[in-house]
């Protein structure tokens, strides 16, 4: 199992945990295919669109268990 963290970009999360999709977009985060994902870390991510970063990580890091 790979550790989600929020150091990671949210490309580089897909990559390594594409489960990871489902919960990215059921909080709200629909733009996974866009250029800015290559870069963006998710704690980046959380900010741009007003996500608590700990519930996000936590539900992204309980489907990749």
């Amino acid at each position: 199992m790979t550790k989600i963290t929020k150091d990671m970009t949210i490309g580089e999360i897909i990559r390594v945990c594409p489960q990871s999709i489902e919960p990215l977009l059921n909080a709200g985060m629909h733009c996974l295919g866009c250029p800015g994902s290559q870069m963006e870390t998710l704690e980046q991510a959380a900010y741009v669109h007003g996500m608590n970063l700990d519930e996000l990580l936590a539900s992204i890091n309980a489907v990749a268990e």
